[in-house]
């Protein structure tokens, strides 16, 4: 399993990488996708909003389950990853790289501090 050591982890299984402007891409881990098994269809509704850390953003909706997807940090959520609308398995094949779900803009880069660094994470999930 892999533990990216350039993202930011929660303990919700969200990860964040950080790009240039404190813009960001979200997504969740290999961990999360595993346990929720096959990706059927990932619904955001909140393109265009400002949420706290810790909002809900979305939901994931696998063959055996829903589960709610987390904001890592405050900010407006930019746009969703239009590719998963036709190709949501993309979350589970790629879960770090084009199976992000969102890019958001960051409001307080000082939240950052607060997440899982790829060890803390790994030594969480075990």
């Amino acid at each position: 399993m892999e533990f990216p050591s350039n993202l930011h982890y929660t303990e919700d299984h969200e990860w964040i990488f950080v790009e240039a402007d404190n813009t960001a891409r979200i997504g969740i881990t290999e961990f999360a996708q595993s346990e929720l098994g096959e990706i059927v269809y990932v619904e955001v509704n909140t393109v265009g909003e400002e949420l706290k850390a810790g909002a809900v953003f979305g939901t994931v909706e696998a063959v055996k389950t829903t589960s709610e997807l987390f904001l890592p940090v405050s900010g407006t959520i930019l746009e969703l990853n239009t590719r998963l609308e036709n190709e949501p398995e993309l979350v589970n094949n790629e879960p770090y790289g084009e199976g992000w779900i969102v890019k958001v803009q960051i409001t307080d880069p000082a939240e950052l501090e607060g997440l899982m660094s790829d060890a803390a994470y790994k030594a969480m999930v075990g």
